[in-house]
């Protein structure tokens, strides 16, 4: 009851009527047109789900309401790998998201499963983008953080901002998320005077 009241509401108050024609099988005497046309329908409307359940969840890690995230970003995942296949680097967000809110509610066995799921796709994806590489070191730098290994958290984060910089430029909003979870893992370690330059850089 707990569960599904989470899931309630999380995300599946808003997807409930969304779901209906998504897990409607098409009728079986359909053209080879109809049946293109409801594949593609039904494409559409799972990518739309996909984009729903990642935004409500990232709505509400960012108000620091990280167990409501879950529920919204494991229907993201599911989506996803319906969509793309369980090896597509399209589920790294969701991966990401989930490890995030994982680490803010203390399960951090889970989030380093996530992480470990994003990294390996990543690592599999010659072309994977900047964009996607440089949010996988900033989990893992929070991951890192939240276990109290600040050296290997530190490594990570200097990674995320290095992929940030170099392709959004030095002052750009992505690179100081870096510089901010950076500064909080010298503040912890009480090096006040870098911990103060680098809130000062965001």
């Amino acid at each position: 009851v707990d569960h599904q009241k989470a899931d309630w509401v999380s995300i599946h108050e808003q997807i409930c009527q969304l779901l209906i024609p998504i897990r409607t099988s098409l009728p079986f005497l359909l053209s080879e047109k109809e049946r293109k046309h409801g594949t593609e329908q039904l494409v559409k409307r799972q990518k739309y789900i996909i984009d729903l359940a990642y935004s409500t969840a990232q709505e509400f890690v960012l108000g620091g309401k990280h167990k409501e995230a879950i529920p919204a970003a494991l229907h993201a995942l599911r989506f996803s790998t319906e969509v793309y296949g369980s090896n597509s680097v399209q589920l790294v967000p969701a991966y990401l998201l989930l490890a995030e809110a994982s680490t803010g509610v203390g399960h951090l066995p889970e989030a380093s499963k996530y992480l470990s799921q994003a990294q390996w796709i990543v690592l599999r994806t010659p072309d994977c983008s900047v964009a996607v590489q440089y949010k996988l070191h900033r989990g893992l730098g929070l991951l890192c953080a939240a276990e109290g290994n600040f050296e290997q958290a530190l490594y990570h984060l200097a990674n995320d901002i290095y992929l940030a910089s170099s392709t959004f430029g030095l002052k750009s909003i992505e690179a100081s998320g870096g510089y901010f979870h950076m500064a909080n893992v010298f503040f912890r370690q009480n090096k006040m005077d870098i911990a103060n330059s680098l809130y000062a850089e965001v």
